[in-house]
């Protein structure tokens, strides 16, 4: 049997439109496929829904006896918290509280977007500044947020430039950010799908699960191995539009929990005039990005951490993104298409990396 992990998609149809706008400055929308042989083993509990704005598939098993019904409710209350804490299309939800309110007081958000704001930091450093939460203004301003691409002139560009600057978002302590410059607004829609996946695996391993694939909207983490022995194989979808083919298959680990993290430009695009614009903006320019890196999967332990670098490596392109990823020591695959070829490249530690297979 195969399981089809879907591209991010929403469940009401009125959230749509305002979740692929809230992704858009930064995912790429990759297909991912679980390859669950024999999946219709009942031992494997399953678990499907909508959250988030988008879709999520949940397998796993237990040897020792577990409530299945307990542990549904812990997910469903998990998804209902973090929606009203991260969500940047909820007007209600926290993160979106601290943008509307402007003025340079500490302001208390908790200890989830502390965290999430101090992984940010790292990767924004590290990727000379292309990869940036506080990108929102631009993401408006271009029309992504819409159905509409609207081209900006340079001086909408520029003051646009202005409001964001991952240095004017200040760490007060590890429940409260304030702001330098009162109109500054952060976007976590680049990390917050990586740190759900990793909420939710928690929840598995608190309850003595040691054996699962935790998917939301495409980025996915697993852990052990299915019951008949086999590991959990990942099939990463061909990057190009239109086009619903597996590129490669990563056959998990069963040693150590493991996520996969996937940003392209090839989902979120407008077309205008023979011109491709892409979803994924540069921090330092205020313009979409124009090179030929048209996919970056992250292969890390740590599913935040491989959310927020798959973007910042695809924002750098494939030279800077590759030298980058060895320096940090990032495993990633960087898919270039030129003219209708695909080639592939590899980051130096996904070279080595010794503990899967991709094939």
């Amino acid at each position: 049997m195969i399981l089809k992990y879907k591209p991010k998609r929403t469940g009401p149809s009125e959230y749509f439109k305002k979740y692929l706008a809230s992704l858009s400055g930064y995912y790429g929308l990759l297909l991912f496929v679980s390859l669950l042989t024999g999946c219709s083993d009942p031992a494997i509990q399953k678990l499907e829904g909508a959250a988030q704005g988008t879709t999520y598939h949940i397998s796993y098993w237990s040897e020792l006896s577990v409530n299945n019904k307990d542990i549904e409710a812990s997910i469903i209350s998990e998804f209902n918290f973090i929606d009203k804490t991260l969500s940047n299309y909820r007007p209600d939800s926290v993160i979106e509280i601290f943008n509307s309110v402007e003025n340079t007081e500490s302001q208390e958000v908790g200890k989830e977007i502390v965290a999430l704001v101090r992984v940010a930091q790292v990767v924004h450093q590290a990727s000379k500044g292309c990869y940036d939460l506080t990108i929102k203004p631009l993401f408006e301003l271009w029309g992504f947020r819409g159905d509409k691409l609207t081209i900006p002139d340079d001086t909408a560009i520029i003051k646009a430039l202005s409001q964001i600057g991952m240095g004017k978002l200040e760490i007060v302590d590890e429940t409260h950010l304030g702001k330098n410059q009162s109109n500054l607004k952060v976007d976590l829609s680049s990390i917050a799908q990586g740190y759900s996946v990793g909420r939710i695996s928690d929840i598995l391993e608190k309850n003595g699960i040691n054996n699962y694939l935790v998917e939301i909207g495409g980025e996915l983490k697993t852990r052990g191995h299915k019951p008949d022995s086999k590991v959990w194989r990942i099939a990463v979808e061909r990057p190009l539009p239109g086009e619903q083919v597996m590129q490669k298959i990563i056959s998990m680990p069963e040693e150590l929990p493991l996520s996969i993290m996937t940003s392209g430009t090839y989902r979120h695009y407008f077309d205008d005039k023979g011109h491709r614009y892409s979803h994924i903006l540069d921090a330092r320019t205020g313009r979409p990005v124009s090179h030929d890196l048209v996919s970056v999967t992250v292969i890390h332990e740590n599913p935040t951490i491989a959310d927020a670098w798959s973007t910042a490596l695809l924002c750098l392109g494939s030279k800077d993104g590759i030298a980058v990823a060895n320096v940090e020591k990032i495993a990633a695959l960087f898919i270039v298409q030129q003219d209708k070829e695909l080639i592939e490249f590899r980051s130096d530690p996904l070279s080595t990396l010794d503990i899967l297979t991709i094939h």
